[in-house]
């Protein structure tokens, strides 16, 4: 007998030794599948977050663009009486408004002459910031950006300047305490690094100008100083434990956002498989070794051990959907939010785009205005109705922009219809009438039949946004020229203007069509942008085309 007994515990030793590997392997497939879910999960919540972020970098980037041409910015800077006292409280009511840490405008020398904290002990006014980076950008380039320690609040923030008119620079501070806050509150540690590799925006306040990666000690220099921090601020980051983190772009240029999550809790659910596996594996072979006599009581020990582990398994099930209907109900509010942000930036970037094409309208119609009392002075009665005629159709061409506008509220397609090429050629040169007094101007006899398909007034305003760069781009050239060709097909015609200005730089060019990208210091970036989008509209086209000398751009316009 001793031979089968030594056999049976063989085949039971067997089984166990098998049930284990499988309680095993079941465990790793399910940490496996577990870790992959986390990681998907981590990158589109990393996604989400970072597309917040950059909405509330661009809709801050917009205030001080609004305030460039401000009238109170202008008269604060000429030093009229009250100017300051009247800017003080506009800033500090748009602070208010917008969420901003503080709004504050700079002259050339970089002192501050009006903020919205004017009526704390912390005031900015008088304060000299010509030492800031993002001060010198704006005075040099058209604007600026720097993260930096606060020199007077010691916070840090993302400081946004913009060159105004009249020399001075306004600047926005935004620091991210509500961005931050929310994603506290979806769980898991984000940071945002530089191009250097310091965290500067964070879930984790102690995170905050941690080093992600060793800096040379020149590079450690350069943060201490740009940033304004105290020297040791700047140290390793250190982030223990298994974690599953995934790294995506933002917008801000050298800025990437990290989301990282602990993943301790994925070896519980793999642990308790490989467990479960095992006991039911042992509970078996007991069955087994009792014999009949004991297998109703092992059985109904079996059940009740199973049930137990099935309410568990349910409770756990139960917490983890809670769980992620919750995660769920964070990711709407936070899509929310970033809807919300994407339709203010919106709205900021056509009233922009408004003012930028009536701008030329209203300088004619003053400068016929000017005109026309000289005239009148001297009898000259029959230029004067000419100068009014004009003016009227300028004030026509700037109710027809800002019809648009409603009509972009409305969501209303624009109606197009056959206009007469001279008359669109005529109706820009009547807009820029003073200012192509200033150059040699060809062009070609166009004509009086020749149609295209469009509306008016809008392929005026392409016209009059190329023909407008190319006179910034002859200005202080020896013998400024700007030369008008046309090409006509049976259905297509293209327009073209060449200047001999000093062209696009490579750079610019690639970019050309983005908005707020431009090449000329006090440009909004606007105008080519806005040209583009017209002529895809009504089925042509707007393009640069690279040259040895100057810069060239092709119209081209559909025949009806």
């Amino acid at each position: 007998m001793a031979r089968p007994a030594r056999s049976n515990w063989l085949w039971v030793v067997g089984t166990l030794v098998c049930a284990l590997a499988v309680a095993m392997l079941a465990g790793a497939i399910a940490r496996h599948r577990a870790m992959a879910a986390l990681a998907a999960s981590t990158r589109v919540d990393a996604q989400l977050r970072a597309s917040l972020l950059d909405s509330e970098i661009a809709r801050y980037r917009l205030v001080p663009l609004a305030l460039a041409d401000d009238r109170d910015v202008v008269d604060t800077l000429a030093g009229r009486r009250g100017a300051a006292d009247a800017l003080d409280r506009k800033l500090e009511a748009l602070a208010r408004t917008t969420g901003a840490s503080v709004l504050y405008l700079v002259d050339r020398q970089g002192i501050a002459l009006a903020a919205s904290n004017w009526n704390t002990r912390a005031s900015f006014v008088g304060a000299r910031y010509g030492f800031r980076r993002y001060v010198r950008d704006a005075l040099a380039a058209g604007s600026g950006a720097q993260y930096a320690m606060g020199t007077v609040s010691r916070r840090p923030g993302l400081f946004l300047s913009r060159r105004t008119n009249g020399g001075g620079v306004i600047v926005i501070k935004l620091e991210f305490d509500r961005v931050e806050k929310d994603w506290r509150r979806a769980g898991g540690d984000t940071f945002v690094e530089d191009a250097r590799g310091i965290v500067v925006v964070t879930s984790r306040p102690a995170w905050r100008f941690a080093a992600t990666r060793p800096l040379s000690r020149a590079d450690l220099a350069a943060v201490h100083v740009e940033s304004s921090l105290p020297a040791g601020m700047v140290r390793p980051l250190r982030i223990g434990g298994e974690r599953v983190s995934q790294t995506v772009p933002t917008a801000y240029p050298g800025w990437t956002l990290t989301l990282s999550r602990a993943a301790e809790g994925i070896e519980r659910p793999a642990a308790r498989a490989a467990s479960i596996g095992a006991g039911l594996a042992v509970i078996a072979l007991a069955a087994l070794g009792w014999g009949s006599r004991q297998r109703a009581l092992l059985n109904r020990r079996r059940t009740a051990e199973l049930e137990e582990a099935v309410a568990t398994r349910t409770a756990e099930l139960t917490r983890e959907m809670d769980e992620r209907a919750a995660s769920e109900v964070r990711a709407a509010e936070l899509r929310e939010g970033l809807r919300q942000a994407n339709r203010l930036a919106t709205l900021g970037q056509v009233t922009a785009s408004v003012a930028h094409e009536t701008a030329q309208p209203v300088a004619a119609i003053r400068t016929y205005a000017q005109t026309s009392a000289t005239l009148l002075d001297q009898g000259d009665g029959e230029t004067v109705r000419a100068n009014l005629a004009a003016i009227a159709r300028l004030a026509d061409r700037i109710g027809a922009v800002t019809s648009e506008l409603r009509g972009f509220a409305r969501r209303r397609t624009d109606h197009q219809r056959p206009v007469l090429l001279a008359d669109i050629v005529d109706g820009a040169r009547l807009i820029l009438k003073e200012q192509l007094r200033s150059v040699r101007l060809v062009a070609p006899a166009i004509d009086p039949t020749l149609a295209v398909w469009g509306g008016k007034v809008r392929l005026e305003q392409v016209l009059v946004n190329v023909l407008q760069n190319a006179l910034e781009a002859t200005r202080g050239q020896a013998e400024p020229a700007i030369t008008l060709d046309l090409a006509v097909e049976e259905r297509r015609l293209v327009l073209g203007i060449q200047d001999n200005g000093p062209g696009i730089g490579e750079d610019v060019a690639r970019r050309l069509f983005t908005p707020f990208v431009t090449s000329r210091p006090d440009g909004l970036g606007l105008g080519l942008v806005i040209a583009h989008d017209i002529m895809i509209e009504f089925g042509g086209a707007l393009r640069h085309v690279p040259g040895p000398a100057g810069a060239r751009f092709e119209i081209e316009m559909v025949r009806p």
